[in-house]
């Protein structure tokens, strides 16, 4: 563990807290003097003195076997901040957090007081170790540290007033609907058709209805909750299609034709800034659109960039699958501070299929654009009731309606 004086302890974390209060990471006050108090170097003894107090910084604690792949890590501080007032952590409540580090753990206790209770667990023995060392060290005897899948939750120590996932979840399990207190919130990082966004929830019945949502990426969830890609490859593997919830609706080999079956390009004529967020533009088309998926290339392959006509986000990009035909958006860049936004297309129906998501981009800049994002509503299918008007994604355990108010 790096060496660390009290004074410049104390500083550095101020310096952190006041930066998280300007970022709006930190709203409240009662969350400022829980990052004060908790030493994060001493959560992040891998990290750099540093990287424990930059905002900003993950640090990565365990890889699979890979080498590449993490598998376990402390969240940034202005992620962890975001996700605690998002679940509206208050003194006297009974919390599940799903993912174990320590740090995260012990800012819940600082939260919750006395009179609170905090439960932590992870699948992973070598990461409940980890997490049970530290807090013991740094004066959490008091935080209770489970191993078992959180998939399944902690039953022994429901009831909880707020539950709080810190990997990546793609479906809601039916145990955190059961576990969580009515009017309780639920804070997960909830992958939906390829798309993660980490999404505040109260309980009302039957229903988990949307507060708040925030950007961040996660390391994924594994044990029964893990949800693998199915990914389809085409030339050669040098590009991916890859859906989520849904099956690709058409075989591989037919959209390997597509290359040679006709090729289309549409100009939207919007155009957005070189620093703005798409956000919104994502989680639109893929709440919106059948037969959505992510189109990935490797981020050096410029070849293949050139042939499909500079994808959007070359690594994570919208696309669509229609039939025989499949689309994604493009860029190009009209001036040097903005991009236009357009489609391409490859198949024997890419004029329409290019066309088709051409025209869902200028509606999302017409209605969404500055608007709040959509209202999530997510029923559990055992129970699910007719569905009102939204979009629906359908997962293992859920249907999630998506309903997006105009900002006309």
């Amino acid at each position: 563990m790096p060496t660390l004086d009290v004074d410049s302890g104390q500083s550095m974390r101020a310096a952190m807290v006041s930066q998280l209060r300007e970022m709006g990471a930190i709203r409240r006050d009662a969350v400022a003097e829980a990052f004060l108090r908790v030493p994060r170097h001493a959560f992040a003894p891998e990290a750099s003195l540093e990287e424990a107090y930059d905002p900003e910084a993950v640090v990565r604690t365990k890889w699979a076997a890979d080498g590449v792949t993490t598998v376990s890590s402390v969240s940034a501080p202005q992620i962890q901040a975001r996700m605690i007032e998002q679940a509206g952590i208050a003194s006297g409540m009974r919390l599940l957090e799903i993912g174990s580090g320590g740090y995260f753990a012990s800012l819940l206790s600082e939260l919750v007081g006395s009179t609170g209770q905090v439960t932590t667990m992870d699948i992973d023995a070598d990461v409940t170790s980890r997490a049970r060392r530290l807090l013991d060290e740094n004066g959490y005897p008091h935080v209770a540290v489970v191993l078992g899948d959180g998939d399944q939750g902690c039953a022994k120590r429901a009831p909880f007033d707020a539950i709080v996932v810190t990997v990546e979840a793609a479906d809601i399990a039916p145990a955190w609907f059961a576990q969580l207190v009515d009017g309780g919130s639920l804070v997960v990082p909830l992958r939906v058709r390829g798309f993660t966004r980490v999404i505040g929830f109260i309980k009302r019945g039957d229903r988990l209805v949307s507060t708040s949502k925030e950007l961040a990426g996660f390391v994924a969830m594994q044990g029964a909750g893990a949800r693998p890609w199915t990914s389809v490859p085409l030339r050669g593997g040098r590009v991916r299609l890859r859906f989520d919830e849904e099956p690709c609706p058409t075989d591989a080999e037919t959209l390997e034709r597509a290359f040679e079956a006709g090729e289309e390009r549409a100009w939207t004529g919007v155009t957005v800034g070189l620093d703005e967020s798409v956000d919104t533009l994502q989680t639109w088309l893929s709440t919106t659109l059948g037969g959505s998926c992510v189109l990935s290339i490797d981020r050096d392959d410029q070849e293949m960039a050139d042939l499909l006509g500079a994808p959007l986000i070359s690594s994570h990009c919208n696309a669509v699958v229609d039939g025989g035909s499949f689309a994604y958006l493009t860029k190009r860049k009209p001036d040097e501070n903005r991009i236009e936004i357009s489609t391409h297309a490859f198949g024997a129906g890419a004029s329409a299929v290019a066309e088709a998501l051409a025209d869902l981009v200028r509606v999302w800049d017409r209605d969404h654009r500055h608007g709040p994002g959509p209202r999530y509503t997510i029923y559990l299918i055992e129970s699910v009731q007719p569905i009102p008007e939204g979009a629906v994604v359908t997962k293992r355990h859920v249907k999630i309606e998506t309903l997006w108010p105009s900002n006309r």
